[in-house]
């Protein structure tokens, strides 16, 4: 009967001991398991939360780019004398112009514009959205100007014609513009005299052939 009894207890007490491993594994098991889920849940939340944020901020970008644009409208328009071509530019509402067309300057018109107000224009560093010019030079003779920018490669034309006026052919100057100045330039011949209408820097290439060239036009 002790010896029955000495193995019933002996089988009691493996069955015990493997339970518990058991429940232990299972514990560790669940603690695991918990932790991680709740890793994945707080990282899926992270992930989910910045791309939200990020939705938002591509949404308020497309808001303040489109309102920016509606702020442009509606465009004002400049015409100038018609001894020197009736030039007629159409320019953002947010733009500030100042234009000496007298004639007695050293060209005979010249129109700046930039949002806001317009920089010195006695300053060779100022920086302009548009400045538009009739200088009292042969388009031929202003052409010749740009030979040394493609040369040096600090500049490329090619030829160019404003969408109102496809007959009158110019050329297009992308780099160095002259005076020290990069930017974009459209250089136009008007009787005895030449057009220059160009954009300085990168920042209004846009407005530059989407609003300007597109809507200029003077009387060749």
């Amino acid at each position: 009967m002790n010896l029955k009894s000495n193995q019933q207890g002996n089988t009691t007490g493996i069955a015990l001991i493997i339970v518990s491993v058991l429940f232990i594994g299972a514990f560790i098991f669940g603690i695991w398991a918990f932790s991680g889920r709740q890793n994945y849940k707080n990282n899926t939340e992270s992930i989910a939360t910045k791309q939200a944020n990020a939705a938002v901020l591509v949404t308020q970008a497309k808001d303040l780019a489109t309102y920016n644009q509606e702020l442009k409208n509606p465009y004002r328009t400049y015409v100038g004398p018609a001894q020197y071509g009736a030039v007629k530019i159409t320019y953002p509402n947010t733009w500030s112009a100042y234009v000496d067309d007298t004639g007695s300057g050293a060209a005979l018109l010249d129109a700046l514009f930039d949002p806001g107000h317009v920089p010195s224009i006695s300053s060779s560093k100022s920086v302009f959205a548009l400045r538009t010019q009739v200088i009292q030079q042969p388009y031929a003779t202003v052409v010749q100007n740009f030979n040394g920018f493609v040369q040096n490669k600090t500049a490329t034309v090619s030829a160019y014609s404003l969408p109102n006026l496809p007959n009158t052919v110019g050329i297009y100057v992308t780099g160095n513009i002259g005076n020290s100045q990069t930017g974009q330039m459209v250089v136009l011949p008007l009787r005895t005299y030449t057009i220059e209408i160009s954009t300085m820097g990168t920042g209004y290439v846009s407005d530059f052939k989407d609003i300007i060239l597109k809507n200029f036009t003077f009387s060749p």
